[in-house]
């Protein structure tokens, strides 16, 4: 632990001292371009770069309060919007106190050179688009934090379901992401996928898709199964069918049909409205009613056509 902690505290002394190395030779190159006054001195620039370094950190320590205080108070969407808030703000004044510092006028850096605004313009438009999507995304509120998604990125395509290797499907499944939301920032929106994977997404590319909300009570969930043949689906289904009533997490009625049919077997779709979020849960007791009820016509079916025999053996 102590060895981590003098690694951690060295890669931050390093960071400084190249963020400093950097800004120095930044200002000193662009000073002619950006008219700033040549008189500026070492002391300057350090004083510029422990500003912006104090003002970074501050501001995410601020951030981090409001965001914990207004989350246990009123909600975490709230927390995390004022949290965003907090961070504009604490870094617009840190960006101004650190160009006031340098005598580097805002004007000068819009209007100061074509060359160097068409860079910062370039560098910065990824970055940009990510913070005004974040902006959007609090404002617009396509979901919230603890919200469990789906999101389907750029042009929204559907893949063809198949079943390998006994049959194909004409259901369409969505490609993309799900999750619950974890954090919203201004960069990145980060979801915990069904997987336990952390996952950040650009809030650029967040804007451009489109968002599945599984936030309902009642979702539907589809099971398929594959049954024999020799299980006669006009026993099969109504017995089916009762046996599902009787699980507490189904609203309504079950929707049992067959879909699929091949030489030795038929495949039925099982439609539910289920309590919850999640599908793999009420689809895991859904098939276990489906194995035992096959499992019971089965056994019943060895059971006649035994009692069919020792007739026929006790006729002769």
């Amino acid at each position: 632990m102590r060895i981590s902690g003098v690694k951690v505290t060295l890669g931050i002394l390093v960071s400084i001292l190249v963020i400093i190395i950097i800004l120095g030779l930044a200002v000193f190159i662009l000073s002619d371009v950006l008219h700033v006054i040549s008189n500026i001195t070492i002391i300057n620039i350090i004083y510029a770069v422990l500003i912006l370094f104090g003002g970074v950190v501050l501001t995410n320590i601020v951030a981090n309060i409001v965001k914990k205080v207004t989350s246990k108070s009123i909600s975490l969407t709230v927390g995390e919007g004022l949290k965003v808030l907090t961070e504009l703000i604490g870094y617009a004044v840190t960006i101004i106190a650190v160009f006031a510092l340098v005598k580097i006028g805002i004007t000068s850096i819009l209007f100061g050179g074509t060359v160097t605004g068409l860079v910062l313009g370039l560098a910065s438009q990824d970055m940009l688009a990510n913070v005004f999507g974040g902006l959007v995304i609090f404002t617009s509120r396509p979901f919230s934090v603890g919200d469990r998604i789906t999101i389907s990125t750029w042009q929204y395509g559907l893949d063809l379901a198949t079943y390998p290797p006994k049959y194909y499907s004409y259901d369409f499944l969505i490609p993309g992401y799900t999750g619950v939301v974890q954090d919203i920032s201004l960069i990145y929106t980060s979801i915990i996928t069904d997987d336990g994977v952390p996952l950040k997404i650009p809030n650029s590319i967040v804007i451009q898709a489109a968002v599945f909300s599984h936030k309902e009570d009642v979702r539907r969930v589809r099971t398929r199964y594959e049954i024999p043949n020799s299980i006669d689906p006009r026993v099969m289904i109504p017995r089916l069918s009762k046996k599902l009533k009787e699980l507490d997490f189904i609203v309504g009625d079950p929707a049992v049909r067959i879909i699929e049919t091949t030489l030795s077997s038929y495949v039925i779709v099982v439609d539910t409205m289920c309590r919850g979020q999640y599908e793999e849960p009420p689809r895991h007791e859904i098939i276990l009613r489906i194995m035992d009820t096959v499992k019971e016509i089965q056994n019943e079916i060895i059971s006649k056509d035994g009692n069919s025999n020792k007739t026929v053996q006790s006729s002769k």
